[in-house]
């Protein structure tokens, strides 16, 4: 009976030692991948700045300069209080990125506005799991005072990718009436949405049934799609903008 006991004891042990922890990075950890992280909104910014086109990404663009800029030397204060490095450059994958975007084609906007997403989406994780269960109560903190503004700027974008003007509110046409979608509604330029990109972008603007998408010679994917049980045609520009008309 004791040998069972033991060998339970030790089944308990080990499954508890395999448990990941519950802080979600040490604190050099969030350093490294927040002034990475931070580095990367600047400069990639700084490059859309000068090679976007729509006038709300150059926006969201200085936006980004400015806040990123900000949190930036927050953290740098903190970490030197704290005795903790901080990195001043990017790590590899982080400067593939970069230099895709500097070396792309203008205009920028979506490659660029695809870029901010993602990292927005990881920066906010790592903050928010830091400031729940970091080791260090400076960094926390931080982190805490952080999160909301990422949280803004994730709201931003949200609103680009709907076709809204982050600035005035003003929204684009979505839908047309008539025999096919009004050319004047969809913006000509050298287009980055990918196939699965135009149609995920279509779909998220309320379409089903999305399919036959082609890229014409303007840059402006066009295809066929449904909604409110009609059948549609439909076009997508390089900024996101969606529009469509019976068929």
């Amino acid at each position: 009976m004791k040998i069972r006991h033991l060998f339970a004891s030790l089944a308990a042990a080990s499954i508890l030692m395999a448990m990941p922890a519950l802080a979600a990075v040490s604190a050099q950890d969030f350093v490294d991948k927040a002034a990475i992280g931070g580095k990367f909104e600047v400069d990639s910014s700084q490059v859309a700045l000068n090679k976007a086109q729509d006038q709300s990404t150059k926006d969201f663009a200085q936006k980004m300069i400015e806040d990123h800029g900000k949190a930036n030397a927050k953290l740098e204060t903190v970490a030197g209080e704290q005795k903790l490095k901080v990195p001043t450059a990017l790590d590899a994958q982080h400067q593939d990125e970069l230099d895709k975007l500097k070396n792309a084609q203008a205009p920028i906007d979506q490659a660029y506005l695809d870029m901010q997403r993602k990292e927005h989406a990881d920066a906010i994780k790592l903050f928010e799991d830091y400031a729940q269960a970091g080791d260090n109560a400076a960094l926390k903190t931080f982190a805490r005072q952080t999160v909301d503004t990422l949280k803004m700027h994730q709201q931003m974008l949200e609103k680009i990718a709907a076709g809204r003007d982050t600035t005035t509110g003003a929204t684009t046409p979505a839908v047309k009436t008539g025999n096919a979608p009004n050319a004047a509604a969809l913006v000509p330029g050298a287009n980055s949405f990918t196939e699965a990109q135009a149609k995920s972008r279509i779909e998220d603007a309320g379409y089903s049934n999305v399919s036959k998408l082609t890229k014409d010679n303007q840059g402006i994917w066009r295809g066929t799609a449904s909604k409110a049980g009609k059948n549609l045609d439909v076009g997508l520009d390089y900024q996101g903008h969606v529009v469509a008309a019976s068929k």
